[in-house]
């Protein structure tokens, strides 16, 4: 009996409830694959390949191939031009890192997304709808927004001009209408430690002028905006007739993490009805703040960057805002019903994978680790902090604040995302005890003062930096250390645990102790080498023949020049160049004494000795000294090498000289007609010359510098010759084939 099947409508097709479903499940085990292998990659470096690949790839890429290839040759291609390196440098055995769940399946959401987009248009608004909502309600918990409107951007840029085109919309409604020139010239408001790109981006998208844009002067004390300032130039514009319509509200955005007072800003804002913005990572705070309260009351607007506080791949950025009933906001928009909502479907996966509590832990980590970073630099002499210290002004602790009702200031004080700090060897210099001896050593401790003084060598210790950072960048690799050039204080470290890219987590407690443990050791050879220095410095200009060297790019204790007394006088380029080769030429010497020596070049051209970091216990005089006395030796070494090419020059002048007097002598003595080729022979057959006639050679007496003549060495060379032969003649029995002429 056949099993009984549902009947449909007449001409109506009927497909499988498990065929439907097969659509998604083949994408995401497609996707996997494709992930999979691709996360397998491994780097090959072949140089002896470089150039084949380099023209097979050309040649297949130049032009379209007219038959089809197979998804899986497509991938293979994908995976050559991925895993293919040209650099010897050092590089990552996997030039892609690891995934986790959460993030694979954030990656596998994008290409859902795209799948979806085919769906019919009603379905696809319901879904949409429904993905969007649900994102915005859970964001709008956790980061204690009420009621918000959230829309989803690739950038901050994108994100910062969705902002201003809702601070216009909010303003003046009659914006479609009216334009730009509705606004009556509008003005925008941001600190001088923010970086206003962004909203310069923004000014240009929607044509205007790059002056609206007001830089706030800081607070000298604090770093953050000059709240008197501000009101004092919303005020001008109001009387040049101009618009304030956003202030940019700085919540750990700037590089030090400095907080500007929300509440404050609030009052001004909402004065003269002026949209007030925040941004920053110090917003990640409020995910696990418990108390009551919301922080939609004291912004308009937030920037949520959720894909690198929780190291989540290609999350959207987040505008978490308040509502606004104007029909005029989809205007904006390329779909006015689709927009980007679609695109929060990777938030809607990856926030149910991780859920409330992992991601309040995982920031809460990250916030921890940063004040124990600031706890072990503020320990070390020579460390100066430059980042805000955790509490702020008020001193809160995060324990102080989390079960208390929400206090913005005080919550964004009391955390610390990101730490910056510097050697500059202050704290050194203030802890030192004066020297208890008396006149030159007073002189000589002046000038170890001035030596290594920050404010008198900035560039200097820009390099200290610079190397110091690179060891921690070798040292900590889980730390992600950044050196940055800060305006107003040089090359410093940055760190920030809610900048994490693919894969990257916190560092771990023992991560920490091996900071500490590499900073304390490296600090130490820093505070050694800028106290060396100042000995090093004064030693080299008390030498008659050291001179400082400038090594624009070098971070040791300095390099100097070995310069033979009388040199200075007489440096032409000929004399410059032999200066360089002496220099060389005494580095190779040092290097088989000590392999610290290195060979440097400075700005001018002139090769010198180099001198890397050094230790307390470093004796600067002693490796002077060996310099010096290495140079000298170097010196006299070849000043017996030009003295001896001199005598062999002068002696093969004066041999060629006597070699021609007497072959012209020869010459007069047995007459012209025995050198004529045919009627020569015949005069030599009828009158033999003499046999002691011929001409002797010349040899060059090394020890005594004098040309002496070759026919004794002949003479005893031929006697030897002679008794050999004649040895074997009788011992032998060689039968005699020796002319009588030769025995004579």
């Amino acid at each position: 009996m056949e099993s009984e099947k549902p009947l449909g409508e007449p001409g109506e097709i009927l497909i499988e409830a498990s065929s439907i479903r097969s659509g998604l499940a083949e994408l995401e085990l497609k996707t996997s694959q494709a992930l999979q292998r691709l996360e397998n990659v491994r780097i090959t470096v072949n140089p002896q390949e470089s150039s084949q690949n380099s023209f097979t790839q050309n040649a297949n890429t130049t032009l379209l191939h007219g038959e089809r290839k197979a998804p899986s040759d497509i991938l293979k291609t994908l995976e050559n031009i991925i895993s293919y390196s040209e650099t010897d440098e050092e590089e990552p055995e996997f030039p892609l890192p690891s995934l986790d769940d959460v993030s694979h399946l954030a990656l596998i959401s994008h290409s859902i997304v795209a799948y979806l987009s085919h769906l019919e248009r009603q379905q696809l608004l319901r879904v949409t709808h429904h993905i969007a909502g649900d994102t915005s309600r859970w964001l709008g918990s956790l980061f204690r927004f009420l009621d918000p409107s959230a829309s989803y951007h690739t950038d901050n840029a994108d994100a910062i001009l969705r902002t201003v085109r809702l601070a216009i919309v909010s303003r003046c409604p009659g914006y479609l209408e009216g334009g730009i020139p509705a606004l009556a010239n509008p003005c925008f408001y941001i600190s001088e430690n923010t970086t206003p790109l962004r909203l310069q981006y923004a000014c240009r998208q929607l044509g205007i002028p790059l002056e609206a844009i007001r830089l706030i002067p800081s607070n000298s004390a604090f770093g953050t905006m000059d709240l008197s300032q501000l009101q004092k130039q919303v005020q001008i514009d109001l009387n040049s007739n101009k618009t304030p319509l956003m202030v940019v509200a700085d919540v750990s955005a700037s590089l030090c993490g400095f907080v500007d007072n929300l509440v404050r800003m609030h009052d001004i804002c909402n004065t003269h009805n002026i949209w007030l913005h925040a941004t920053g990572n110090g917003l990640a705070a409020l995910t696990f703040s418990q108390g009551p309260g919301m922080i939609s009351s004291a912004v308009d607007s937030v920037i949520l960057n959720l894909g690198s506080w929780l190291g989540i791949p290609s999350l959207p950025i987040v505008l978490l805002h308040r509502q606004l009933k104007n029909a005029a906001l989809s205007a904006f928009e390329s779909d006015p019903i689709m927009s980007k909502r679609l695109n929060s479907l990777a938030l809607w996966t990856s926030l149910q994978a991780m859920g409330k509590e992992a991601i309040s832990e995982r920031i809460n980590v990250a916030f921890q680790t940063c004040s124990i970073v600031y706890e072990i630099c503020m320990k070390f002499d020579g460390i100066k902090v430059l980042s805000r210290a955790p509490g702020g002004k008020t001193g809160a602790t995060l324990n102080d604040v989390l079960n208390k009702p929400l206090e913005v200031n005080t919550l964004f004080e009391a955390v610390v995302p990101v730490v910056v700090f510097q050697f500059d060897g202050s704290r050194h210099l203030d802890t030192k005890q004066p020297s208890s001896s008396e006149g030159n050593e007073d002189i000589t401790q002046r000038k170890i003062h001035k030596s290594i003084e920050k404010r008198t060598n900035a560039s200097y210790f820009d390099r200290l930096n610079s190397w110091l950072g690179q060891i921690l960048q070798r040292d900590c690799p889980t730390f992600d250390f950044d050196v940055i050039e800060y305006p107003s204080h040089g090359t410093c470290i940055r760190y920030c645990p809610l900048e994490l890219g693919l894969g990257e987590q916190p560092p771990s407690s023992d991560s920490l102790e091996g900071f500490a443990q590499s900073l304390d050791s490296h600090v130490d050879i820093l505070m050694a080498t800028i106290t060396h220095k100042a000995t090093f410095n004064d030693l080299v200009e008390k030498s008659d023949v050291l001179r400082i060297v400038n090594l624009p790019d070098w971070a040791g204790m300095g390099g100097v020049q070995f310069v033979p007394e009388g040199w200075e006088s007489i440096l032409t380029d000929q004399a410059k160049t032999e200066l360089n080769k002496l220099n060389i030429d005494l580095v190779e010497a040092l290097k088989t004494t000590d392999s610290a020596f290195s060979l440097g070049e400075g700005s001018d051209g002139l090769i010198c000795v180099r001198f890397g970091m050094v230790t307390h216990e470093t004796d600067v005089e002693e490796l002077l000294d060996l310099v010096v006395s290495v140079g000298k030796s170097v010196q006299e070494n070849s000043k017996v090498l030009d003295t001896m090419s001199e005598i062999v020059k002068k002696g093969i002048e004066a041999a060629t000289a006597d070699l021609q007097r007497e072959t012209e002598e020869k010459l007069w003595q047995e007459g012209l007609l025995r050198h004529v080729p045919v009627f020569g022979r015949v005069m030599n057959w009828w009158s033999p010359p003499e046999k002691e006639s011929g001409i002797r050679g010349r040899s060059l007496n090394l020890t005594q510098g004098v040309i002496e003549s070759t026919e004794n060495i002949y003479r005893f060379v031929f006697n030897k010759m002679f008794y050999i032969f004649e040895l074997k003649h009788y011992v032998f029995q060689i039968p005699y084939a020796i002319t009588p002429d030769w025995r004579k």
